[in-house]
């Protein structure tokens, strides 16, 4: 463990080696912009990089509800936004059906959401009982392998938020259940992660917000 100063004028204590601590720097030194907008808070991050991030969070919890990235390059179109955290993009399902390409509504389809205790993943449209599934901790290749008995599915889940904080899973971590056609993975934040969250969200607390409507929002 080492002392580190992150944005602020109060010294944390970080469980991390110091050569990870390039997400909580990168978090820092990012240009940040805060609208409350539809009920939840939306902070818009530009890393040094050029990769973009927008977080959504609930105001009842403080909880990411939403997370996306695009990394935008000179002279070239637009990126889409890819979603990390939450419910795919539905412009993106309606673009996918403008070029006739219809995605099949009972193909097994992940959806990722946070907690203040866990990471939590559901893969829809799974029939199997619970007992037919495997799932594992995949330290090498920093994810969850989730099998099945009878071959029929097969899935890496990556561990991003683990992976920005040079951690790799565990198998007493996980979790999971069966219920309604859909596996539910859990796995529960290391120490490391909470912290991690805690200090973001401290950074985030002491941006201006603005409201819907509003001109423009102050920038860090």
């Amino acid at each position: 463990m080492f002392w580190t100063k992150f944005k602020s004028h109060k010294t944390f204590l970080l469980p991390l080696p110091m050569s990870n601590q390039s997400w909580l720097i990168s978090i820092r030194d990012a240009e940040k912009t805060c609208i409350v907008q539809d009920g939840k808070k939306k902070v818009h991050f530009k890393f040094q990089d050029g990769r973009e991030m927008v977080e959504e969070y609930s105001l009842e919890t403080n909880v990411i509800i939403r997370r996306a990235w695009r990394t935008c390059k000179k002279f070239a179109s637009q990126p889409k936004w890819e979603i990390e955290v939450g419910d795919p993009d539905p412009v993106f399902a309606e673009e996918m059906d403008n070029i006739g390409i219809t995605e099949c509504s009972t193909a097994p389809f992940v959806t990722k959401r946070i907690t203040k205790t866990s990471l939590e993943w559901r893969i829809r449209n799974l029939p199997y009982p619970v007992d037919m599934y495997k799932v594992e901790a995949t330290p090498e290749e920093n994810c969850i392998t989730i099998r099945t008995q009878n071959k029929k599915f097969f899935k890496k889940i990556m561990l991003p938020d683990l992976q920005r904080l040079g951690l790799k899973p565990v198998q007493e971590n996980i979790e999971f259940t069966h219920k309604f056609n859909t596996l539910i993975i859990t796995y529960k934040k290391p120490p490391e992660l909470l912290l991690s969250e805690k200090l973001i969200l401290e950074e985030i607390n002491k941006l201006k917000v603005s409201k819907e409507g509003d001109v423009q929002c102050k920038q860090s």
